[in-house]
């Protein structure tokens, strides 16, 4: 899956989700990797953290190579919830990162591990608090206002991180891959000379806009194949 996302990006994944239809399930913006430029993608491995790792180490017996640890700490700013130890024991069980609800502790150390973690900031107390535990707290995470389970692919970039369904990831992922090809050659025509004014037909664009004012600028790049938008 890293491999497929390795020259595509979450926004080009958020477009193609736009025009295929599917639910665009995004993490709150905010969100960035402990150290930039780091990526991931791997099946969503959830799980909500209570105020101890136990619950982690539990997750991990069950997890598959190259997925992606999903843990719920309902947005908390007060305590980290993982650190150095939880990225080892991640990594040791195969897992290719974690995104966090939360935050994150052992800066310098997960920088030198090199697992890629994506959470909302660093904090240097841990959790003192012990809550219940939920009856699915290993099936579902809760991730701001969605609801993430291991049927949905995590992918995540210097832009943010977005959920797609597994049984659509590969369609959607071809769909970016599509429309990425379009942008890129824009750009190119853009550095040539040829701006995005002409390339779009902008001004046919707005004649049309004028005789039905209903007519959109999407409806209008989808007729001429430029992406821009989605």
């Amino acid at each position: 899956m890293l491999k497929t996302f390795a020259e595509l990006t979450t926004p080009l994944v958020a477009d193609a989700c736009v025009r295929l239809g599917v639910p665009l399930r995004a993490a709150p913006p905010g969100i960035g990797a402990v150290v930039p430029g780091h990526r991931l993608a791997g099946r969503a491995l959830p799980v909500r953290h209570y105020g101890s790792v136990d619950i982690f180490l539990e997750a991990f017996t069950d997890a598959a190579s190259g997925d992606v640890l999903v843990i719920d700490n309902g947005g908390r700013r007060d305590e980290a919830c993982v650190g150095d130890l939880i990225a080892l024991e991640a990594r040791a069980a195969g897992l290719s990162g974690l995104v966090i609800w939360g935050l994150h502790r052992d800066t310098p150390e997960l920088v030198e591990i090199g697992l890629p973690v994506f959470s909302y900031g660093r904090c240097a107390p841990g959790p003192v608090r012990l809550g219940e535990r939920e009856a699915d707290a290993l099936v579902s995470a809760r991730f701001g206002d969605h609801l993430i389970t291991a049927g949905e692919v995590v992918l995540g970039d210097d832009d943010g991180v977005l959920f797609v369904p597994a049984d659509r990831a590969a369609e959607v992922l071809e769909t970016a891959r599509s429309l990425g090809d379009t942008e890129r050659e824009q750009a190119r025509r853009i550095r040539a000379g040829d701006t995005l004014r002409r390339q779009t037909a902008f001004d046919d664009y707005l004649a049309r806009r004028a005789a039905d004012p209903a007519y959109t600028f999407r409806q209008h790049l989808r007729r001429v194949g430029g992406a821009v938008e989605e």
